[in-house]
């Protein structure tokens, strides 16, 4: 039979969660090499088949600290990370089984032994962090809670970049998550084992949770175990129910099913079972195990096999999950330590998991200009969803993200026709499916046509006509009868501003937007503007180091009650790190933008230097006293920050807590004055079209 090779294969790179954590779409399991099904391999050996893991494109190896005797795996590990570059390396380990017996297993998560699992972890692999930190098995004598009290704790360290949770009962994940942001559960799926599919992979998607399962071959058994070779006597499988006798014997009739199904497919039976695991969505990143190089790049192999939900139904339809012989935990030991019995007793402590600087606000509502538009008094900024200062995320992963922000309070969310080519409306019309219509506030925009790069110009339409078909069409793609909020993004400075508002103001009459808004509109556009119909809200580029409205805009806008918007309040990101503590990816909209490049960004850094000393001294982070800034501005002010992590959308909510006093609002201006901000705030092209160059002809009659 044909098989897909390793050679052609080009892993992708998928988020794994939505706090930021990116991984090649298959992982490694690296159990096996120090014994588990199998005796175990030799060191150089077992090291020769991680480095072929990493060579071939897999970036994401699993160990837990139970693995190996005496903490054999995760040393084997650290011998091979040794030779890699630990930066392109994403390592996940696990703590929580405290007694290693096979057949006598003792869970233990109290914050104590939280720690010390982790400081020995990360002595034993002799890193600085972990990736992402597993707890392995659940404590289900501990709250949840101080569990993850501690981990959050050992996030804010440094020692732990992401936090994940096994064997995890429903429950227990959303409690969890209402911690500290959870980014993946590992859990056992394959063709024989799907009782996740009910109950937990809806919760996990839900919260925009990633999944890695393990066990992904069915413990080996669609590779062949027990079927074409023989099961070792050391081996755990011996003892395994789907492996004895009378279950083998039926259980190879499943075998034989998939076995033909994958000479359809021209692939081997483990690349076929492995690519219906694979093709589970993009938040699936399965980790199978191997000691055989061979096998592993069979695996790599099956990324290769393409299906189509008919295939994945036909697949899934194989294997009945009643004719599958044996239970899948080896005894009764093992399968109360799984996520059907992994609920955990209340918290009853009086001892408060968050601190200061990462508790949740409560997020105010406010009016948003004086028509009757209340919101939230921090707004979502989707823009970046669909990419543009990164990748676009997994549109599972951007509804979640979505989906979170209005769980924390966040109800106002901003998008816009050219955003991602549409994909942006049509991705916050998926979400808005799974909220309560009323209880949200949609922002949209229209008038930027395209981008000519050639020309270096935005080209913008705002005649009546233009108005009305592009309003037609953000409904549609939202799925809405109609839009809170409607704004022009850019003035058209061809057409009378009474012309473009005219229609707008047709809209309203018929009900298909509720308020009108501008974007980067000169004052005497918004003066006449708001003579034709009421001007909601004028949205513009506002933060500490874009300050330019305060002496024109503002006080007119505050004159004629309209609201401000400021969208990049971080200043495209880089007061919350961007080009400073993290890198600027190459296909970043960001890599274009003045201010953080070359001289200018090394000129710049003394500025984010500066606001970060403030920051210390306010007890928060350097985006949070930037925030707070923008925030503190008045009461008609509504930052719309963007991000595609929920651990940023957390610290953005928190910087409703940081107070600040007059002196103190001084005091940061200060810290950034703007004649010695280097570089202008955004490509020419868009200077163009930026408010102080947005007047538009005079009204003919």
């Amino acid at each position: 039979m044909a098989e897909a090779g390793s050679e052609s294969v080009s892993i992708p790179r998928v988020n794994l969660g939505c706090q930021g954590l990116q991984v090649s779409k298959l992982g490694f399991g690296c159990m096996g090499l120090t014994g588990a099904y199998n005796d175990p391999l030799p060191e150089q050996e077992a090291i020769s088949v991680i480095k072929h893991a990493f060579t071939q494109g897999i970036t994401f190896f699993d160990t837990a600290d139970v693995y190996g005797s005496n903490h054999a795996n995760e040393l084997l590990l650290a011998k091979a990370l040794k030779q890699l570059p630990r930066d392109k390396i994403q390592l996940a380990t696990k703590f929580g089984i405290s007694k290693t017996t096979f057949s006598d297993r003792q869970i233990k998560g109290t914050p104590d032994y939280v720690r010390s699992c982790c400081e020995a972890s990360l002595k034993r692999l002799d890193v600085q962090y972990i990736d992402l930190y597993y707890q392995h098995r659940v404590d289900t004598s501990v709250p949840i809670e101080q569990t993850m009290g501690e981990l959050k704790k050992l996030v804010e360290e440094g020692k732990v970049k992401y936090i994940g949770l096994s064997e995890a009962s429903p429950d227990t994940i959303r409690r969890a998550h209402a911690v500290h942001p959870i980014t993946a559960v590992q859990l056992e799926w394959s063709l024989w084992t799907r009782d996740i599919e009910d109950e937990v992979i809806p919760l996990c998607r839900e919260l925009g949770i990633g999944i890695v399962p393990y066990s992904p071959l069915g413990r080996g058994f669609f590779g062949g175990k027990g079927v074409v070779e023989t099961v070792p006597s050391v081996s755990t499988l011996s003892g395994h129910p789907r492996y004895q006798a009378e279950n083998i014997e039926k259980n190879k009739r499943i075998y034989e099913k998939i076995e033909s199904l994958a000479q359809k497919h021209q692939c081997t039976t483990p690349q076929l079972a492995l690519a219906w695991v694979l093709q589970q969505g993009n938040d699936v990143v399965p980790i199978p195990g191997t000691t055989k190089i061979k096998n592993l790049d069979q695996n790599i192999g099956a990324l290769l096999v393409k299906l189509s939900e008919n295939d994945l139904r036909e697949i899934s339809e194989a294997v009945p999950i009643d004719d599958v012989a044996g239970v899948r935990h080896y005894d009764e030991g093992h399968a109360k330590f799984s996520w059907k019995s992994a609920n955990t007793p209340p918290n009853d402590s009086k001892e408060e998991t968050w601190n200061t600087n990462t508790k949740m606000a409560e997020v105010p509502r406010v009016k948003l200009g004086p028509q009757g538009l209340e919101v939230s008094k921090i707004g979502f900024g989707c823009m970046g969803l669909t990419g543009v200062y990164n990748d676009p995320v997994p549109e599972e992963v951007g509804i979640s993200i979505i989906k979170y922000a209005f769980s924390k309070g966040i109800t106002f969310f901003d998008t816009a026709d050219f955003y991602g080519a549409h994909a942006n409306e049509v991705l916050v019309g998926k979400a808005l499916k799974e909220l309560p219509r009323d209880k949200v506030q949609i922002a949209t925009k229209f008038g930027i046509v395209k981008m000519d790069m050639a020309s270096n110009t935005v080209v913008v339409n705002g005649t009546p006509e233009y108005v009305r078909s592009c309003c037609e069409g953000s409904l549609q793609r939202l799925g809405v009868d109609y839009i809170d909020l409607y704004y022009q993004h850019r003035v058209d400075t061809t057409v009378p501003i009474e012309d473009t508002m005219g229609e707008l103001k047709k809209l309203v009459e018929e009900g298909k937007v509720k308020h009108i808004g501008l974007s980067e509109a000169s004052p005497d556009t918004i003066r006449r503007a708001h003579s034709v119909h009421p001007i909601t809200a004028v949205q513009l580029e506002w933060s500490l180091w874009t300050r330019e409205i305060e002496q024109d805009i503002v006080p007119l806008c505050r004159e004629l009650g309209i609201a401000i918007v400021p969208y990049s309040p971080l200043g495209r990101g880089f007061f919350g790190g961007k080009g400073v503590t993290e890198s600027i990816p190459a296909n970043s909209f960001l890599a274009y933008q003045p201010r953080i490049r070359g001289e200018n960004l090394d000129k710049n850094k003394i500025l984010y230097s500066k606001l970060e000393k403030l920051a210390k001294k306010h007890g928060c982070k350097p985006s949070q006293l930037a925030l707070a800034w923008i925030l503190n501005q008045g009461d008609d002010i509504v930052p719309i920050p963007g991000t595609t992590k929920t651990t940023n959308l957390d610290i953005n909510i928190s910087s409703l807590e940081v107070k600040l006093k007059e002196d103190d609002l001084k005091e940061i201006t200060d810290a950034v004055p703007i004649s010695e901000v280097a570089g202008d705030r955004t490509t020419a092209a868009f200077v163009k079209c930026s408010w102080k160059f947005a007047d538009t002809p005079p009204k003919r009659s």
